[in-house]
């Protein structure tokens, strides 16, 4: 068959692969075996609904092949194979290869080529250490068998072959020595037994290679002769299945990474046995970093379900909620049907009961991270923060009762993070609100006008700084009584009865000048009054009831709206500024000049507020006119 050439991202992530940037080569062996693993389980689960697919027990493995006179390493599984259109889509493809964050991270990966595992591309990692690689597989439902042939950077070739037996068989053709790398080490009895014990050894088929024994020569003690024997290299023991105190941190560590394909380390890992009503065993893990397309609708979340340490589905959502989706790891529950279908499960009044108790197991964890481990905590918040936040504004606020103590925001108390029950717990007794204010960043909002008021009565303020933080808040309402409070929003009521006194003469002897501002402002404004809640600032804008105005920045930007929300706006101007002196001269004086004035102290709160303003020419223009005047 002719030559076919990989498609752009793939040929560029082979390049990488090809001129070894990735310094940890040895994983080539815990991916093909992972894949050739998971092609067992899909003949297993294949089997389930026709046993004429089912493979002879004997066959149920993976045999790994060193031929050191041809510098050939071989992988080779009784697996469901692949038939040409899924040699063609599983290896000349990668998946989701044509997306626009793959491609970015093929940018990074020219420094860093942790995408490798990122974007669970394991095939291609073979490229590490072979110059050549033959894949000859025949599909379990089909009778031709083909083969996949490529040197990586010019193309592959697709074949029809002859083959007996359904499955795989990898021929990796193994690079030759350099002074810097000695991939015939791979070819090594000793290398392959370390690998997979370090990378595989929890693979619940078994592994085997022919090994090299010693035995006393029965001519002569003082002997030994050297024979071979098939040995299998894993303990096939699942992991979950073992006591937890026999269970090294490493081991949790390395199952994790080769079962769910990650680069590093877990955060945290959640491992119980539950007897009773529904008895099962959970191994769960919170990954130290969100993935690539953890936020994009690409994500598949879910627990993978085993019965018996049979394998039964991967992703299975209805084991953990949405808002703990981030959590990976697998269920292996005895009670639980092996042919129990995806329809079933979700009716299934032990899956049910299993889910909910791992919902209360990943909050418990996560509470007692909160509690004890605050710095992880903040870590894991600041990967998943987002997903929490997401989980209390969706279905109208169902879940807020579980989620509301483990949120964290940034607070004007030395901009640390803080948690609702903090903050509450020390706020002054005359306080009744939890006061917050949004912006992009933390210097943006502590240097709002709006701020000096609570500054000075030592008020902490919340810290909004992702745009639905206040989403969030409005679907929660108030907590532990006390409702949630913008700074830049209605009455902030934070006068005394004399300040109230004060601002009502103040409003009273300048209503026409107040009312000559709103005049000259139009519709722009609801109102122009007199601010209890600057001190060194000239103005500010804030929004009257309804939608505030970082709901009209956030509405703002979709385009797919074309009736913009807007908030009701109010002007507040601070009445001992030298600022309301200049405009009572002019009001007293020149009236018809208060416009320009109106409309420059109107963009300058906007822009403050990081809000848009009309005509930001004719902004500029009355600025220049008026330092001509001043």
């Amino acid at each position: 068959m002719a030559k076919k050439q990989f498609k752009a991202e793939s040929k560029r992530l082979l390049d990488l692969m090809i001129n070894s940037i990735y310094t940890n080569k040895e994983i080539f062996l815990r991916e093909l075996i992972s894949n050739a693993s998971d092609a067992l389980d899909k003949r297993h689960y294949l089997s389930l609904t026709d046993p004429k697919y089912s493979a002879e027990k004997k066959d149920l493995k993976i045999t790994i092949e060193r031929h050191q006179d041809t510098r050939q390493l071989v992988i080779e599984d009784h697996g469901v194979g692949m038939n040409a259109e899924e040699l063609e889509k599983n290896l000349g493809t990668i998946a989701k290869s044509g997306s626009a964050e793959f491609r970015e991270s093929l940018e990074k990966a020219e420094k860093n080529v942790d995408i490798i595992g990122q974007f669970g591309v394991g095939f291609y990692s073979a490229f590490m250490v072979a110059k050549h690689i033959t894949v000859e597989s025949k599909a379990v439902k089909e009778d031709k068998a083909y083969s996949w042939t490529s040197s990586g950077d010019d193309g592959y070739v697709i074949s029809e072959i002859q083959k007996d037996t359904v499955g795989t068989r990898i021929i990796l053709d193994l690079k030759d020595d350099t002074d810097d790398e000695k991939y015939s080490k791979y070819l090594e009895e000793f290398t392959i037994r370390d690998l997979v014990k370090k990378y595989s050894d929890y693979v619940r088929y078994p592994i085997e290679m022919e090994c090299t024994k010693s035995a006393p020569d029965p001519t002569d003690k003082d002997k030994t002769i050297e024979t071979k024997e098939i040995e299998t290299l894993n303990s096939m023991v699942p992991l979950w299945k073992k006591p937890k105190s026999k269970i090294k941190p490493e081991q949790y560590n390395e199952f994790y990474k080769g079962k769910f394909n990650d680069w590093e380390d877990p955060q945290k890992v959640i491992h119980y046995n539950v007897e009773g009503n529904v008895s099962y065993t959970a191994l769960l893990f919170i990954p130290s970093k969100a993935p690539y397309n953890f936020y994009y609708q690409d994500f598949e979340p879910g627990l993978q379900l085993y019965s018996h340490n049979v394998f039964i589905m991967d992703k299975v959502k209805d084991l953990v909620p949405e808002y703990f989706r981030f959590v990976q790891g697998l269920v292996d529950s005895d009670d639980l049907s092996l042919n129990i279908s995806r329809e079933i499960l979700q009716q299934d009044r032990q899956v049910k009961l299993i889910a909910k108790s791992i919902e209360k197991k990943i909050q418990s964890a996560l509470e007692d991270m909160l509690k004890n481990e605050r710095s992880e905590y903040e870590k894991f918040f600041d990967n998943f923060g987002l997903n929490l936040k997401y989980g209390i504004y969706k279905d109208y606020g169902m879940h807020k009762e579980t989620l509301q103590d483990l949120i964290l925001f940034h607070s004007s108390k030395d901009g640390k993070y803080v948690t609702l029950k903090e903050y509450t717990e020390r706020m002054p007794k005359e306080q009744k609100a939890i006061y917050y204010a949004c912006g992009k960043t933390i210097n943006e909002i502590s240097a709002l006008p709006s701020m000096a008021k609570l500054k000075e009565k030592n008020y902490e303020v919340l810290y909004f700084l992702d745009e639905r933080d206040e989403f969030v808040s409005s679907i929660m309402q108030k907590y532990a009584d006390h409702p949630f409070q913008s700074i830049n929003k209605g009455d902030l009521d934070l006068d005394s009865e004399e300040e109230k006194k004060e601002k009502e003469k103040k409003t009273e002897e300048n209503k026409d000048m107040l009312t000559a501002l709103k005049d000259a402002l139009g519709d722009k404004v609801k109102e122009v009054r007199i601010s209890s809640r600057l001190k060194d600032d000239p103005v500010c804008v804030v929004a009257d009831e309804g939608v505030s105005l970082e709901m009209e920045k956030y509405m703002s930007q979709d385009p797919m709206n074309p009736n913009k929300v807007k908030a009701s706006k109010i002007l507040e101007i601070n009445p001992d500024h030298p600022v309301f002196a200049k405009l009572q001269k002019v009001y007293a004086s020149s009236p018809d000049e208060l416009k320009d004035y109106a409309s420059v102290l109107l963009d300058q709160a906007l822009l403050i507020q990081g809000l848009p303003i009309e005509d930001p020419v004719a902004y500029a223009k009355k600025v220049a006119d008026l330092l001509v005047k001043a």
